[in-house]
């Protein structure tokens, strides 16, 4: 009774002590930051003027949009259907597929840069159902094993939408779960199978170059894997794919405050070439006849997965690292700063429009 006293004085006293208190109750609940962090949502100053750039329209991976309205309720049932069809490919049960994913929670939860509000039961069937529906997209595209009315493959434009919407950065499972399910020994496919029905050297990353490769240069694949060894979602291998294409002979230095536009080089006499190559990193400018020479690029998807790219390098990698999409989106910032410098991009055929169907 004492203390009951006591403590109704001290509230008298200091009024605040109760929210305060309360307040501390909350720090206990605080997670420590994970180095394992590496999926994130997409500033708002990245996003441009358009948010749907940033987030799924067709299909849900992971947890951050599971479960929106706007996705397309066909795809997240057949998303069982893929699960369905990955079990009875390995002969794995239900229930040791659910123990790897349960093994791993935490990690899991470590990966994504805000709370995960789902129980552990819905987060580890969102993180299977979506993990495994990934690795038999991959796997279906690869051998093209796809059924009959199948509601992604037989429908161009619906594969397409699942196509743009795995490689954003809001859109993501780690890797290194995918690699733990995926075991290319226990792969059973039919006769028809393409590719000779070889699983032997399969992995995730070779899988998603395949499923990519009409929008990435893949040609050093071979010569660099141990770049690929460490990979943690979609986005980050297209940013190491990109990586492999710095010119190799930097100027080095930080970009200078400000750089004139397309425009204003033109009306200063310099010269504009479409460079050939794949290397859209490789901007030169040559002193002597006054041309400044730029990589041709397409626009579109292209653009989108740099977009994604450029928000992962900024929110995850250290000032100190080598951020060059960071210094490339910057560069070519300063030099199309008006439609008119769109024009001249368009007019000197560095800029291209993207088809794929």
């Amino acid at each position: 009774m004492a203390g009951s006293n006591q403590a109704d004085q001290n509230d008298i006293e200091n009024p605040y002590i109760s929210l305060a208190n309360s307040m501390r109750k909350g720090f206990n609940s605080l997670s420590p930051p994970s180095s394992e962090c590496c999926i994130y949502r997409v500033p708002q100053r990245l996003q441009s003027v358009n948010e749907k750039l940033c987030t799924p329209q067709a299909v849900s991976i992971g947890p951050l949009h599971h479960g929106k309205e706007a996705l397309n309720v066909v795809l997240e049932e057949h998303k069982q259907r893929y699960l369905q069809d990955f079990i009875g490919r390995t002969n794995v049960s239900l229930e040791d597929y659910i123990k790897k994913i349960k093994d791993h929670e935490a990690r899991l939860r470590r990966c994504y840069g805000e709370p995960i509000k789902f129980s552990s039961d819905e987060f580890v069937t969102i993180i299977l159902v979506d993990a495994a529906f990934v690795i038999e997209l991959l796997l279906k595209n690869y051998f093209k094993i796809w059924d009959e009315n199948d509601r992604i493959f037989d429908k161009p434009y619906m594969l397409q939408d699942v196509w743009t919407d795995m490689w954003l950065l809001e859109n993501q499972l780690p890797f290194f779960i995918l690699e733990d399910i995926f075991d290319p020994q226990k792969i059973t496919l039919p006769a028809n199978a393409d590719n000779n029905g070889i699983t032997e050297g399969l992995s995730i990353i070779s899988l998603s170059f395949s499923f990519f490769e009409h929008l990435l240069p893949v040609d050093k694949l071979e010569d660099n894997l141990e770049t690929f060894r460490s990979v943690a979602h979609i986005v980050d291998l297209f940013r190491k794919i990109f990586k492999l294409y710095q010119p190799l002979e930097s100027a080095g230095g930080e970009l200078p405050s400000s750089i004139p536009s397309l425009t204003e080089l033109q009306h200063a006499g310099v010269k504009f070439e479409a460079q050939q190559g794949e290397n859209i990193f490789d901007i030169r400018f040559s002193s002597t006849d006054g041309v400044l020479k730029i990589p041709r690029f397409p626009l579109g998807f292209f653009t989108e997965i740099m977009r994604n790219v450029l928000a992962f390098e900024q929110l995850h990698y250290p000032m100190s690292e080598d951020n060059y999409m960071s210094q490339y989106v910057s560069l070519m910032g300063g030099l199309v700063k008006t439609s008119g410098d769109v024009e001249l991009l368009i007019e000197y055929g560095i800029a291209r429009a993207e088809r794929h169907l």
